[in-house]
């Protein structure tokens, strides 16, 4: 989770009860209930943007594969060899969604609604953007046997 408050700690008492029939929990802006508050249109459809080429190139179902905001099993992570991952930024979201779906684990998305940040700086830029976007491919090509 973001630790800006953008995610409110008030949801983890609901994430870990939705946790009895799943391995991996995504509090999601991209399902109904869920949103976004104090982010401008441009962010928003640049988040929206991200998610379909992220769900078309690891063909992925799930809405909000940016979501930071994730309670796993150890289990998952146990399974998806941390040690071994090729993502150093934001795309470690993907990679280790990725790895999960492709392992059989059970992934749900569960609402949320994210605020954006009132205090700092965001470290978002276009350059952390582009390289998290080149990154899906090499995702995709390096797991594509992974079972």
């Amino acid at each position: 989770m973001d630790a800006d408050f953008s995610h409110k700690p008030s949801y983890i008492s609901g994430f870990l009860k939705e946790m009895k029939d799943c391995d991996l929990l995504i509090g999601s802006r991209m399902v109904k209930g869920g949103g976004e508050t104090g982010r401008g249109q441009l962010r928003q459809w640049i988040t929206r943007g991200a998610n379909l080429y992220i769900r078309l190139i690891l063909g992925l179902p799930y809405k909000d594969a940016t979501s930071g905001f994730r309670i796993f099993r150890r289990e998952v992570l146990e399974a998806v060899d941390l040690n071994n991952l090729i993502s150093t930024g934001p795309s470690i979201l993907q990679e280790t969604l990725y790895m999960a779906h492709r392992k059989g684990f059970r992934i749900k998305e569960v609402p949320i609604i994210f605020e954006d940040r009132t205090v700092g700086q965001s470290t978002f830029n276009s350059k952390i953007m582009r390289q998290s976007l080149m990154m899906i491919p090499r995702i995709r090509g390096r797991y594509s046997d992974y079972h």
